[in-house]
């Protein structure tokens, strides 16, 4: 265990946080997505895992250490539901919260198509699989930089 560290960022989950750079993507996906496939494509080439958690529970812990990137307006995304694009299920709204909190503001989701988020996962620097059931429990992150004033 490390001191004020969420004890759901694991060891590869840590590294992989640390080696990303401003302007890379993680995706945090439910366990219907095919992460296995979709993450052999991505910069790290392997799966990552935070499991037994929702989708959200593990943003809060990723969130805690990584700040979203605010020269975009697409730091943060989520998939669409299918024939339905303006819905927003209780996973995604409990996403949204998470994202909020950590950033201290409301920061809201861009929504991405099915099948293009599928293609943006395969550009990612990684992808974590969660234990979220729920439907449509899939997002990316983008990563931001800590600015020098924060540093200690």
């Amino acid at each position: 265990m490390l001191k004020n560290l969420d004890p759901l960022l694991n060891a590869d989950v840590l590294y992989a946080l640390r080696a990303m750079g401003h302007g890379d993507r993680l995706v945090i996906c439910d366990t219907n997505f095919p992460g296995d496939s979709i993450a052999r494509q991505t910069r790290l080439g392997r799966l990552l895992r935070i499991d037994a958690v929702t989708a959200p529970r593990a943003a809060r812990a990723i969130l805690s250490v990584m700040p979203l990137d605010t020269f975009i307006d697409d730091a943060a995304a989520r998939m669409e539901i299918v024939g339905s694009p303006d819905e927003i299920p209780d996973v995604q709204v409990e996403m949204q919260a998470e994202i909020d909190a950590a950033e201290g503001k409301h920061w809201p989701m861009v929504s991405i198509g099915r099948m293009d988020f599928y293609e943006h996962a395969k550009n990612a620097y990684c992808v974590i699989a969660t234990g979220e059931r729920r439907f449509y429990g899939c997002f990316i992150l983008t990563k931001g930089v800590i600015p020098p004033e924060d540093l200690r």
